[in-house]
């Protein structure tokens, strides 16, 4: 331990000035999440701001407008609302009408396209997935067509990796599955054991919510979809039910089966049972649709080389946070100071650190910040969809998503390590600075697939995220866990919060050495043979 110290300090007397480095990148911060920009939410003045203020930065650095002579990538979205007094469910037995109680037994949500009535019978399908590489399938033997397909919301526990498993449990994925067999929407039953501290990159719906105080009585928080339907992963789902573990009885009820047989089997990671549930499920739901103009902010540093400059590494960070919501503490708004402020101010740090050092790359960059990564990646999702660059020529994707800098720069934990060549390129950058890189420290949380390098993951792009990273049972375990459990998605994500600015300056070193490295190689970036993610770059998927 005392060695990694030393190579720390060692390598900080290399920086130029890791302590004006660290506060300059923290200067971009103290604009970011200032409570002036009011959380940054999209489609408000104050992402307007934040948007502003990062194409200045880019401008100033000297970085090219991304694409078509504009810094800026305009993109749509779809604002709903469900009228919740005017929206009702309701269990239909033996010809009797059972009202839930909305928020306390059931909800509908707003990504689901019910405005105005239905009326259908239920399945209950287990974890509902379909995974042809562990021989798993929930859906073998079901007919589920005009039916809303119940399932608990936890992934199987079927013999594949975390990062498959998080991924086929995605709501997209495990979507398109059930369309394909005829489902016109879902309920879900909540997890009955999640794991201590759990906290996603990409909030759930639910998660949201919690957060921003939703719920009968309240005013309810817009669900935002891109407006390309092309692009709407929850396209063509009727309605989209939340049930409490209230509410499951009532759906259970005559079934045979109980809320208590299915936690146990959840528990002990086992198949669960399948079979249709009594009665129907009546939906009637008063949904508002608006527009909403946002846009991703793009710059590029032009590569040297002839050949190469062509080709583009994305460096990407998330713009947009959670705006303003149900008061903690007398405080109202989500600054969101590490997630993602932090994030942004890194890639306008490197691309100036870039700049300022005359670094001649061969390779493009791409330097990107992105909106509505909070509403489901959004605008990471239409990019990748819709580059300003030829889709071709996009080799890979290196994102910046809450990184915390919370203490001393020791080891870095990256997502995605293993899956391409990125891992050993990471890991020789890492070398370079004394810093020492480890795998995803919480496999279970699937971090890899939860942020902004997924859009690029499936459209077959190597792509790394990154954390601080810390030995078990160490201080530094426990420093971040407290800030999970206490300020993610809280409005103390702010500016009081102790950040170590130094070790921020060297994670951004680090970063901007990967960046020259996979620039300059001769080999574009690749997938590992033993990568389940390899998939996407055969186009099997999208």
């Amino acid at each position: 331990m005392k060695l990694r110290y030393l190579i720390i300090a060692v390598v900080a007397l290399f920086l130029q000035d890791p302590a004006s480095e660290g506060k300059r990148w923290w200067s971009h911060i103290a604009f970011l999440a200032d409570d002036a920009l009011e959380g940054r939410n999209v489609g408000t003045a104050g992402f307007e701001k934040a948007a502003r203020y990062v194409e200045e930065q880019f401008k100033a650095i000297g970085l090219k407008p991304g694409g078509a002579g504009t810094y800026r990538q305009p993109v749509k979205f779809e604002s709903r609302v469900l009228l919740l007094e005017e929206s009702k469910l309701a269990l239909i037995r033996d010809g009797q009408e059972q009202p839930l109680t909305w928020g306390e037994e059931a909800s509908l949500t707003a990504r689901g396209e019910l405005n105005g009535d239905v009326e259908a019978p239920m399945v209950f399908i287990g974890y509902g997935l379909s995974i042809p590489e562990a021989n798993w399938d929930d859906l073998a033997g079901l007919n589920l067509h005009g039916k809303i397909a119940v399932y608990v919301n936890v992934p199987a526990p079927a013999n594949v990796s975390n990062n498959v498993r998080s991924h086929v449990s995605s709501a997209g994925e495990r979507w398109a599955v059930l369309k394909k067999a005829g489902a016109i929407g879902i309920a879900t039953f909540p997890n009955p054991n999640p794991p201590a501290g759990t906290t996603t990159d990409e909030p759930s719906p639910s998660t949201a919510g919690a957060a921003l105080g939703r719920g009968r009585g309240q005013a309810p928080q817009p669900t935002v979809v891109l407006a390309d339907r092309d692009l709407q992963e929850q396209a063509g789902q009727v309605v989209s039910i939340t049930v409490t573990r209230r509410g499951v009885d009532h759906f259970l009820a005559g079934s045979g089966h109980s809320l208590a047989e299915i936690n146990q089997l959840v528990a002990d990671k086992k198949p669960l049972p399948r079979f249709a549930l009594p009665g129907t499920l009546r939906a009637h739901a008063s949904l508002t649709r608006d527009a909403i103009d946002s846009e991703n902010v793009i710059g590029i540093y032009e590569g040297s080389d002839p050949r190469l400059k062509s080709e583009y590494i994305v460096m990407s960070a998330h713009l947009d946070h959670v705006g303003v919501g149900r008061a903690v503490n007398g405080d109202t708004i989500y600054n969101g100071a590490m997630d993602d402020a932090s994030g942004v101010a890194s890639i306008i740090e490197i691309a100036r650190l870039l700049k300022e050092s005359g670094a001649r790359l061969k390779r493009s960059i791409l330097f990107m910040a992105e909106t509505a990564e909070e509403k489901g990646l959004l605008g990471s999702k239409y990019f990748a969809a819709h580059p300003t660059v030829p889709s071709g020529k996009l080799v890979a994707d290196i994102n910046l998503d809450m990184f915390l800098p919370l203490y001393p720069l020791k080891v870095i934990e990256v997502q995605g390590l293993t899956e391409s060549s990125l891992g050993e390129t990471v890991r020789a950058a890492a070398k370079e600075l004394g810093v020492e890189v480890q795998t995803d420290r919480e496999p279970e949380q699937n971090r890899f697939i939860r942020s902004d390098q997924y859009s690029f993951i499936r459209r077959g792009i190597p792509s790394l995220a990154f954390k601080f990273g810390y030995d078990f049972g160490s201080a530094e375990e426990k420093t971040r866990r407290d800030w999970v459990r206490d300020v993610y998605h809280k409005p103390n994500d702010d500016l009081n919060q102790p950040v170590d600015l130094e070790a921020a300056a060297t994670f951004n070193r680090v970063i901007m050495t990967l960046l020259q490295r996979v620039a300059n190689d001769q080999a574009r970036p690749a997938w590992n043979d033993t990568s389940f993610f390899k998939r996407f770059a055969n186009g099997q998927e999208k």
